[in-house]
């Protein structure tokens, strides 16, 4: 798996890239969890939803934000943070020309980043969040959410409490023309503690359920 540095906002930020032998391939990018709060682009989750979908013939990118390992410059409360994504996309979709499809995936502070990406980009047509966090952070920019995904959380997290977080849900679901999908896992915490492998196949029975076609409505092709 190639390390890249490539430009961003604030300068330089470094990632890991595993391209798709197939031109046309779909991109898939992984967010990490809160920089302040020990996340980088390692974090077991993010490495274990990178091999997720670069299995299933993604080109896949996951990365640092500013700030974190060799990534330049500092942390700006998400601001910067979605610059940095969008600008990991574009350096992707410039190797990858071809590619006509995109999906993000974020766990906790890395879901927020990725469902705002979501809404500037509508080459993205699939998300997975895991442990978003409506209780801290503000998600009213779904309005409408324009891709169909997946929200997964724990019956336990503290920091993300399931009430929250199901009213995120709720407000989706009255949403037309998209289809969201909720997974609960049962006695996980924030970290899904002892629950990691059963989030990994949960994330992956959903992608692998999209590739058939399944879980998302019919609909137009946004155009970019």
């Amino acid at each position: 798996m190639p390390e890249v540095i490539f430009n961003g906002p604030a300068g330089r930020l470094e990632g890991r890239y595993q391209p798709s032998p197939e031109k046309n391939a779909p991109i898939a990018i992984v967010l990490h969890p809160h920089p302040q709060f020990g996340g980088t682009m390692n974090n077991k989750i993010v490495y274990d939803l990178f091999y997720m979908f670069q299995k299933r013939g993604f080109t896949t990118l996951r990365f640092n934000f500013r700030g974190i390992g060799r990534s330049q410059g500092s942390f700006d409360h998400g601001h910067g943070e979605l610059s940095d994504a969008a600008a990991a996309l574009d350096w992707i979709q410039s190797l990858h020309p071809d590619s006509k499809s995109c999906w993000v995936a974020g766990y906790s502070f890395g879901a927020w980043i990725g469902m705002q990406l979501l809404m500037r980009r509508p080459e993205i047509e699939g998300f997975i969040s895991v442990a978003p966090q409506p209780n801290v952070y503000d998600f009213s920019f779904l309005a409408p959410c324009p891709s169909s995904g997946l929200i997964i959380h724990g019956s336990e997290d503290k920091v993300a409490p399931a009430q929250h977080v199901q009213a995120l849900v709720d407000k989706l679901h009255t949403q037309k023309g998209i289809t969201i999908t909720q997974k609960i896992i049962q006695g996980a915490n924030h970290f899904f503690s002892n629950h990691h492998d059963e989030l990994i196949e949960e994330c992956a029975a959903y992608l692998d359920a999209r590739m058939r076609g399944e879980l998302a409505e019919t609909r137009p092709k946004r155009l970019r």
